[in-house]
């Protein structure tokens, strides 16, 4: 395959279907780590292609969902301060925090920017020497080289008006953290291919051995989901528990070396909180102390601040795959893209804003549509 309409052939994918109808025997229930998978299973259907034995709930890997709203929060003060420019990717500038969001900030007459990479936020502290340029570092393994090399371009160019604010999480940790809870259904992993690209599959084999689950490195589009699933589902029908790669088209065992060597210099690992969950040991990456200078919770004194989650936002629950998101019952009612309690209905990888765009509310008195509640 070389073309990207060849991954959504509905020929082959009713294929896929057919060969995960005749393979199962039993319930089973698969999780996909990450949100960009989330929405091409729900956009395409592919839940809904599946037998009725196969329950697929959906995990925490959307990075702006996962954002604690502390740092939300500290993002606003630092960007509120008068000789400050924002950065940020689009994605968070919607992401409520306690009160209020970037925009609001932006509206406001803060200057907060859309960049489009974190070299463009060091362009745009070079470009402004008497002005501290902040990048909002929001990301998982997959974001956290090129942000590594932003912190290590400005030391390089002595730009002493550049800083981070990290909230890079770590998807392993997340995977244990639901394995471990006394609540887990989940029975096996897709795994986000594009982590997998950065820092290969290795790490996730002692995951697998220990609590006994398959884990399928899987792509994005609809044939890598219904080639990993099936990929799954053999594995648990025939008492297996193995990591395999879907996606080896893009995916080496050993991943990106480089890239993994510049992240261990820039950043250690630590704890981190996530929204929605709480904290998870050794699940984020901070700046290393040779790179401290451009931490900016330290930098503006921010460190320390915690803010309590809205009690009506079942978020933690949808990304830990215990709830659907329409089980809640702010869902599409008190919860829009328009007025979000929680960031999974505003970021463009997040749950609970796959279920609004592309399936909408089940009662079409609510939306004005059909009876089968398809929009």
């Amino acid at each position: 395959m070389k073309y990207l309409e060849e991954y959504r052939d509905p020929v082959a994918a009713q294929q896929y279907a057919e060969a995960i109808h005749r393979t199962v025997t039993r319930p089973w229930t698969l999780m996909e780590v990450c949100g960009g998978q989330t929405h091409s299973i729900v956009k395409y259907g592919i839940d809904e292609m599946l037998p009725k034995e196969i329950r697929l709930v959906h995990g925490p890997g959307c990075p702006v969902c996962v954002t604690p709203l502390e740092l939300i929060d500290k993002a606003l003060q630092i960007a509120e301060q008068p000789d400050v420019i924002f950065c940020s990717f689009g994605d968070m500038l919607r992401v409520p925090g306690s009160s209020g969001d970037l925009f609001k900030v932006k509206a406001a007459g803060g200057d907060v920017r859309v960049v489009y990479s974190p070299s463009d936020a060091v362009k745009v502290a070079a470009q402004n020497p008497n002005k501290q340029v902040v990048f909002f570092a929001v990301g998982f393994e997959t974001t956290a080289p090129a942000n590594a090399m932003s912190v290590y371009q400005a030391r390089q160019q002595g730009l002493k008006n550049y800083s981070v604010l990290v909230s890079h999480v770590l998807v392993p940790p997340a995977m244990e953290a639901i394995l471990g809870s006394p609540n887990n259904c989940v029975q096996g992993f897709l795994a986000a291919g594009h982590v997998c690209v950065v820092m290969g599959y290795n790490e996730y084999e002692p995951i697998a051995k220990k609590y006994k689950v398959p884990i399928v490195v899987t792509g994005f589009e609809p044939l890598d989901l219904l080639q990993g699933i099936h990929m799954c589902v053999s594995q648990l029908e025939q008492g297996r528990h193995e990591v395999e790669n879907q996606y080896a088209r893009a995916v080496r065992r050993e991943g990106n070396l480089t890239a993994q060597e510049l992240v261990s210099r820039v950043f250690r690992v630590l704890p981190r909180k996530w929204r929605g969950i709480g904290e998870i040991p050794h699940s984020g990456l901070g700046l290393t102390p040779e790179f401290a200078e451009f931490d900016a919770e330290t930098k503006f004194g921010v460190s320390g601040y915690s803010a309590p989650e809205d009690p009506e936002c079942i978020s933690g629950l949808v990304m830990q795959g215990a709830k659907k998101p329409e089980d809640c019952t702010a869902y599409g009612k008190r919860c829009t893209p328009d007025h979000p309690l929680g960031a999974p209905m505003v970021s463009a990888e997040g749950a609970c804003a796959a279920y609004y765009r592309y399936r909408r509310l089940r009662d079409p008195e609510l939306v004005g549509i059909g009876s089968n509640g398809r929009g």
